[in-house]
């Protein structure tokens, strides 16, 4: 995979640097958490563009003291000679937008980034940054201050017999409205890189807590699959198998489990591909194929219309997908990379797929017949699910529906499911308040009696005969498990509203829980939320003012002139109705949070140890990530 140029030839300018303090978002996304982790991933993805051409097999990050950050490579070294326009090389790509490597094929055959523009931009945010230079036996430094600019031209300091880069930065206080980086964020993002990177050893380091971590797997997608179905009970060792096929490398690892959720995580050139594309479909058709050929060949399947669907085939799967694509090839959908668009993707994911798939059906008789007849249990509760539905439709099944909801759904009159919102309301107090002060043609209360079942925990036959889970499930009208489906949803909007404390965080984790495992898609279709009500007012006499949490009243207090109350609600059901609805049910003035799934894998791992019936696994994630203090202590 090694190429064979990369000096400063293989440096093309698209365009300067413009505009990017002014407009953080439009480079980072934003300027919170999230957006300043960005600034490490646009380092680090230059180092493993080297590591995936072939060049290095070490990555460390270190969290300096200072706040700054330090991303160390033993790659080749950013190019040192003087550019074209006349500048250094590093001066180039350091302070130039759309400068990089990526543009010349000789640079690089592979790469995940698109676009080169991430060292620019994280200069271009810093207070200070200085790059290190081991190349062509020299030690070259060049240093940058206030946002991109030169503060000391590239320079030799040393000698040297190694390769790489060393970049550390500082994160511009006045852009960023927190400069404190995670280790958990880092630490679990470079363990993803690792699995993908068979071979290469990539370290963190946290200087100001002492803390550090240090992965290396040989076995990186087989290593990936058994992370992800740590504590479950496995049908089966993890299959791997791989290929090449016009010019496209595909490297693919899968596990069953018993559990029913399918976990499909796919990458292209070490680029998560969380929106899918023209790969996961090119494995989700071989992998059918491969079963369903099978089945047929040995008698499990009879007749010429008896076939498995996919949903069949992939109950309990769990999968890494991880492709190599040349940049001439390579072809995403949109601006975030989340979505591969690669048509010969596809061909050669599906070819690869089936080909291996069904030799090792073949090879290992007591295993496939094992996922086989897993399948087919997934097929004949389809079909019944689909048969049931048909009847509920029909008018022989609503009986049975209305009892179930009598006394306890209050309906929206519109016809529209798109912008019909149900809100699923902590107790019947809150639901009173609800009812009386919701918009009647577009909002339905459901209102739930205590906590519900922990499914994480329970078995299946316990969620099955769950009463408010089962009220839950006819409400929304979508089918559950395997056989939901968003588009049946009767409601656009699925909404969470619970009491701003700890029980009602605590049934609102319960119900994400729920969803996650049963109804995914609606999640995934972006249509489950969580209302934000008020913790206080501030009671001026003549008007209320509504704030969130602790620490917003007590910025609020600061600035308050005049005479004000507050109060403190206990609970939803404190509100009068119009407060309700104007605080936390009115489109035009509530504040929702739109529950997503950014990381899959990790979403799993965190359902699995926050949720599961394993406490230690639990005991440490708290003790490393959750903060007491005196106030918790005597809270509870």
């Amino acid at each position: 995979m090694a190429t064979t140029k990369y000096d400063e030839t293989s440096i093309k300018i698209l365009e300067g640097l413009e505009a990017v303090r002014k407009r953080p978002g439009m480079y980072i996304g934003s300027t919170d958490k999230r957006g300043l982790h960005h600034l490490i991933w646009e380092i680090v993805d230059n180092a493993i563009d080297e590591s995936i051409n072939g060049y290095g097999d070490y990555i460390k990050i270190t969290l300096n003291k200072d706040g700054s950050v330090t991303i160390e490579d033993h790659g080749r070294g950013v190019p040192t000679g003087k550019h074209e326009n006349g500048m250094s090389t590093p001066e180039v790509i350091y302070t130039i937008l759309h400068a990089g490597g990526k543009f010349e094929e000789s640079g690089y055959k592979v790469s995940g980034g698109l676009h080169g523009v991430g060292a620019s931009v994280v200069n271009a945010l810093s207070t200070k940054m200085e790059v290190t230079i081991y190349r062509d036996g020299v030690i070259s430094n060049i240093k940058f201050e206030n946002g991109g600019h030169v503060a000391q031209k590239l320079k030799k300091i040393g000698s040297t017999n190694r390769t790489g880069t060393t970049v550390t930065f500082s994160p511009d206080p006045e852009i960023f409205k927190s400069t404190n980086f995670s280790f958990t964020t880092i630490t679990e993002r470079m363990q993803e890189s690792a699995f993908l990177l068979s071979g290469i050893t990539i370290e963190v380091e946290d200087q100001e807590d002492g803390k550090s971590a240090k992965f290396f797997y040989e076995n990186g997608l087989i290593n990936f699959v058994e992370y992800i179905n740590e504590g479950k009970k496995v049908l089966h060792k993890v299959i791997n198998f791989n290929g090449i096929k016009q010019g496209i490398e595909v490297d693919i690892a899968l596990q069953y489990q018993e559990g029913y959720n399918e976990n499909i995580l796919s990458f292209v050139n070490n680029v998560k591909t969380s929106d899918g594309g023209s790969h996961e479909t090119g494995f989700k058709s071989g992998i059918t194929k491969a079963f369903n050929d099978y089945a047929k060949e040995n008698g499990v399947l009879k007749g010429k219309d008896t076939s498995f669907e996919g949903t069949d085939v992939r109950e309990g799967l769990s999968a890494v997908i991880n492709l190599k694509i040349p940049e001439a090839l390579l072809q995403f959908e949109g601006q975030t990379k989340g979505k591969l668009g690669t048509p010969e993707a596809r061909t050669v994911t599906e070819q690869i797929t089936y080909e291996n798939m069904k030799f090792f059906l073949e090879e290992n008789r007591e295993i496939a017949l094992t996922i086989v007849e897993k399948a087919s249990r997934s097929k004949v509760a389809r079909e019944a699910a689909r048969k049931a539905r048909e009847a509920a439709r029909n008018g022989k099944g609503k009986e049975k529906k209305d009892k179930i909801l009598s006394g306890k759904l209050a309906k929206a009159t519109g016809k529209d499911p798109s912008k019909m919102e149900l809100f699923l309301v902590e107790g019947d107090s809150a639901g009173g308040s609800a009812k009386t002060g919701r918009n009647r043609e577009t909002q339905a209360i459901l209102p739930l009696r205590g906590k519900v079942l922990n499914c994480e925990k329970a078995s299946s036959n316990d969620i099955h005969s769950n009463e408010e889970l089962n009220t839950l499930t006819y409400a929304i009208g979508a089918g559950i498990g395997n056989d939901f489906d968003p588009s049946d949803s009767n409601y656009g909007k699925v909404i969470i509203m619970t009491d701003a404390d700890d029980d009602g965080a605590h049934i609102q984790i319960l119900l994400l829980t729920f969803f996650y495992r049963f109804m995914r898609p609606l999640i995934e279709a972006g249509m489950l939320y969580i209302a934000n009500p008020p913790l206080y007012a501030l009671d001026f006499g003549k008007y209320k003012e509504y704030v969130a949490t602790d620490e917003e009243l007590e910025e609020r207090k600061k600035t308050v002139k005049q005479a004000y109350k507050v109060q403190r609600f206990k609970g939803l059901g404190e509100m009068d109705s119009d407060e309700l609805y104007d605080t936390t049910m009115n489109p035009e003035t509530r504040s929702l949070i739109k529950v997503s799934i950014t990381d899959a894998a990790l979403a799993e791992k965190r359902v699995s140890v926050l949720m599961g019936d394993k406490v230690e696994p639990r005991k440490e994630w708290i003790e490393e990530n959750v903060d007491f203090t005196l106030e918790d202590n005597f809270r509870r």
